[in-house]
């Protein structure tokens, strides 16, 4: 493994984290869990992008977006629309009365695709608007708050605005978009059904090999110069702007990097649990996308999984066996991060987890020097300093 690789990972504990989160999402998930609980856990994972993107934006750039279900969203009614597409072919909506559109278009008087459609009968085309369209969007909306000096808790305001925004007009545009049900009953990709077990496995893989790709581009931006940059931009702007840096630039490319990684998971999402509705778009699910970051570790591009695997995991366990006081559990949970763990799992993780183990790597290797006091010369008794069982002691 050569040195930019290793530099890119984060040397050697940075190479046994990757490989620790491998083996968990590729060999033991698979292994231990069935058919319906694995379909679940890949639909956690395509939250897990959104706290990536959170992690480069806000836990180094000090960017919080409060909107970032808008992208993820906006990546996966792409994806909807060109699964929904292939699935109302002529001979499928042959009893609408206008054969070859989605239904819910059907059912509110269309007669006629719209041109706002047509794009996504290509999947090559879909698949390249799936991270144009978010990414373009986030692009005017960063151009517009940074050049003007917008952040901190204003910028976090704009991007609760959008999110409000976009879902009003997905479910009033219900013609177009299928208003506040969704895009439903997506069932093949290219003739492939999705809606199998051996498909839902495939998916499932693909799913982590994304998530893992997206966490190395990660990796690799906050180990450039541009990621030291960004620490810098969230400690002491004003000196990175007076350094002569366009900061406005900068936060620019990590706002639109963060909202194309959230786009992936949309479309991981939609093709995982085959619906995409305006529920994944507002302001509850953007503020929970940022407690998953938050309670992973804003730092962490690993702890991000693991802090939307324990809260999402949490959210539907609580859901299943406490119906009626799984909020105030989830409440509980979020209060008790935010109090005693600031820094999330891996705060946790690098405040008491590396003492742990460091601390009984020592005791180890202190029994295993210790010697019988057999062995033990009288004549080193009368030095200053002693050696005994493998200890200094001062005389």
């Amino acid at each position: 493994m050569n040195s930019a690789f290793q530099k890119v990972l984060g040397g050697k504990e940075g190479t046994i984290g990757l490989l620790v989160l491998c083996a968990l999402l590729f060999v033991i998930f698979p292994l231990v869990l069935n058919g319906f609980r694995l379909n679940m856990v890949g639909k956690y994972l395509s939250y897990a992008f959104v706290a990536v993107g959170l992690v480069l934006c806000w836990g180094y750039g000090g960017i919080l977006s409060l909107g970032q279900g808008v992208f993820f969203g906006l990546g996966g009614y792409c994806m909807a629309a060109f699964l929904k597409l292939e699935a109302s072919d002529p001979v499928s909506t042959k009893i609408q009365s206008t054969p070859g559109i989605p239904d819910f278009m059907d059912w509110n008087q269309l007669t006629e695709l719209p041109a706002i459609w047509l794009p996504f009968k290509s999947l090559p085309l879909t698949l390249i608007l799936v991270l144009a369209v978010p990414m373009v969007l986030a692009f005017i909306v960063g151009i517009a708050m940074f050049k003007r000096r917008v952040g901190d808790v204003y910028f976090s305001i704009v991007t609760q605005a959008i999110a409000a925004i976009l879902t009003i007009l997905i479910i009033g545009r219900q013609g177009w978009t299928g208003g506040v049900n969704g895009i439903t009953d997506l069932k093949t990709l290219l003739g492939w059904d999705i809606r199998t077990d051996n498909a839902k496995l495939i998916l499932y893989y693909v799913c982590c090999a994304l998530l893992i790709a997206c966490i190395l581009f990660g990796r690799y931006v906050l180990t450039s110069k541009l990621g030291r940059l960004l620490v810098a931009m969230r400690d002491k702007e004003e000196r990175v702007r007076f350094s002569g840096y366009d900061v406005a630039n900068f936060k620019v490319f990590t706002f639109v990097a963060a909202a194309g990684i959230s786009a992936i998971g949309g479309a991981m999402f939609t093709l995982q649990v085959g619906f995409m509705s305006p529920s994944f778009v507002g302001i509850v699910p953007s503020i929970e996308m940022v407690i998953f970051a938050a309670v992973g570790g804003r730092m962490s591009l690993f702890g991000a999984v693991y802090g939307t695997l324990l809260v999402s995991y949490g959210k539907t366990y609580f859901s299943e066996t406490l119906p009626e006081l799984w909020l105030f559990l989830m409440g509980g949970l979020f209060i008790a991060v935010v109090m005693y763990f600031p820094n999330g799992i891996v705060g946790l993780w690098e405040s008491h987890g590396k003492k742990l183990i460091s601390k009984l790597a020592g005791n180890t290797k202190t029994q295993s020097k210790t010697q019988p006091v057999s062995r033990v010369r009288p004549a080193s008794l009368a030095s200053k300093d002693i050696t005994l069982t493998g200890m200094e002691v001062t005389k």
